[in-house]
């Protein structure tokens, strides 16, 4: 199979990941036009910040499979890959753990005033009494969406003493209580999102969503950016109709929005699944699948 696969990787990828790719074919790496290097490429592989739409796969005439290095494929035009006959792989596991933790760290980060308090400190100011901040066990976590990485959210949020409440009509666990969305925000001081983003999902946090919440609460997204309306955050952080927010991900990246001016909000460039260990699983399982799906190309 070698040498007569042609592999390009337009995002970066851990060189180990690179390495076990090159033994299935040439690779491309971090092509500067992937428009033109898409031509007779049989293996395109991306992350999120490349866009797989008509545009780019009416160049790929030789193209059979769209590997997407992550868990969502929200920057795949699934529909214009099947009327090209492109297969998609995605790696929906392989981040669940850091993308857990991260939402947890969040928490931390916004409940004790992490950030706010390591500015003042490099800036060698000390603001010890404005940082009076708010301890998790006890509390109440709202996860909306209790798939792979809600699940391991809330067995980190139990083991911090802190009680688990879910929206998920297509879930049920024993890990907590199951609740409507609207009694779900009414009871949390921690609301977390992890849904994937679809027309029913899009700006589920909105100004309606956002008055059930308590005034003490918390939002928390490392899922999709546009699961939140952004200005309406902006004006309940603003207004103190909730108590703060932390975002790893936002309705277009890079963000440099108005969010950016307020204290009360704990901003993240979408690193979510940027860990060493994550990386490497997410490049171990994308390549066993792609070996797969390459049989099934070219046997």
């Amino acid at each position: 199979m070698k040498g007569e696969i042609k592999i390009v990787v337009a995002e970066n990828m851990e060189k180990e990941v690179v390495a076990q790719l090159e033994k299935l074919g040439k690779v491309s790496f971090l092509p500067k036009d992937i428009f033109s290097e898409v031509k007779d490429a049989d293996v395109l592989i991306v992350r999120s910040g490349i866009k797989v739409d008509e545009s780019l796969l009416s160049k790929a005439h030789k193209l059979k499979i769209v590997a997407r290095a992550g868990v969502g494929l929200d920057n795949i035009d699934a529909e214009a890959c099947k009327r090209h006959g492109i297969r998609i792989i995605n790696t929906p596991a392989a981040s669940s753990n850091a993308v857990a933790e991260l939402a947890l760290g969040l928490m931390l980060a916004v409940s004790r005033k992490i950030a706010k308090a390591d500015y003042s400190m490099k800036r060698k100011t000390w603001i010890k009494k404005e940082l009076v901040g708010t301890e998790l066990e006890g509390k109440t976590l709202g996860i909306v969406g209790l798939g792979r990485i809600g699940t391991i959210l809330a067995i980190k949020a139990k083991a911090l003493g802190m009680k688990v409440v879910y929206s998920d009509p297509k879930s049920y666990s024993a890990i907590g209580e199951r609740l409507n969305l609207h009694d779900l925000l009414a009871v949390s001081d921690y609301v977390s999102l992890h849904l994937p983003l679809t027309p029913e999902t899009r700006e589920l946090i909105n100004p309606a969503a956002i008055a059930k919440m308590k005034k003490t609460a918390v939002l928390i997204n490392t899922a999709r950016g546009a699961l939140v309306d952004e200005e309406a955050l902006y004006q309940a952080l603003k207004e103190g109709k909730i108590a703060g927010a932390a975002l790893d991900v936002y309705p277009e990246e890079p963000y440099a929005g108005k969010l950016c001016e307020l204290d009360n909000v704990v901003l993240t460039p979408h690193i979510g699944g940027s860990t060493k260990e994550a990386q490497l699983r997410i490049g171990s399982e994308l390549v066993e699948k792609l070996k797969e799906e390459l049989k099934a190309c070219f046997r």
